[in-house]
Order: structure tokens, then C-alpha cells, then sequence
């Protein structure tokens, strides 16, 4: 089964931090990154930038605002898409992400959705 991950952090507290901090932090991320690939159930991972465009329908049609759809201090700053037997399994390929491992102070954290299999209402 597929799960999407979402990986966030706080907008404010990740600002706070210089270019040195950031690089360091960055550069502890290593090892849980290549326990992460090696699993070998990492399908897709991409870091997405602070920006938020979101499209709703409002009066009929499709309306475009600035900002998350949803009001959060914790901003998605990254996603993968994982392969996993099940929930438990998905949890274990996880925690592997520097995200579950790092930045507390951050506010960084992963949430595991599964992806449909096929539509479903």
C-alpha cells in the first residue's frame, strides 16, 4: 500500500534559524536520510517551498487566495510517497526521516495518510 507523508515545521521557528544553523541541521539529516533510502520504500521525495497558493470554489467557481486553505503555524515543507505492508510498516519507514528524528524545537513532525486504492466516496 501507498502512504503520502507530510513533513512540517513551524514557518516562524524555521525563519529564526541563520544559514550556519540551517546548514548544520541540514547536515545532520544525512544518516537518517540514507537508513531512509535504504529501506527501499521511498517511491517519491521532494522539499516544497514555504509559498501557499491554494483554489477553492467559491460563487461556482474556482477562486485563488494566498496562504494555506486550512490556518496552521505549521507549514508542509516537504512530502514522500512511501510503499508499505501496512500502517505499522509505514510508521517503522518513517520514523527513518530526519523529521522524526531532528527539530523538535522546530515543531517539525510527519503525518502518514494512506492513498486511496481506486476512487471511493
Amino acid at each position: 500500500m501507498k502512504y503520502l507523508c507530510l513533513l512540517y515545521g513551524n514557518e516562524q521557528k524555521n525563519a529564526k534559524l541563520s544559514k550556519e544553523e540551517f546548514a548544520a541541521l541540514v547536515e545532520r539529516c544525512g544518516e537518517h536520510d540514507q537508513a531512509l533510502r535504504r529501506t527501499g520504500a521511498v517511491l517519491s521525495v521532494e522539499s516544497l517551498e514555504w509559498d501557499v497558493t491554494t483554489v477553492q470554489p467559491r460563487g461556482g467557481k474556482p477562486t485563488v487566495t494566498d496562504g494555506p486553505f486550512v490556518e496552521t503555524r505549521d507549514v508542509v515543507g516537504s512530502f514522500m510517497v512511501i510503499e508499505a505492508r501496512d500502517l505499522n510498516d509505514a510508521i517503522r519507514i518513517a520514523s527513518l526521516h530526519p523529521a522524526a528524528n531532528l527539530g523538535e524545537d522546530l515543531g517539525w513532525g510527519i503525518e502518514i495518510r494512506p492513498i486511496a486504492d481506486g476512487c471511493h466516496q
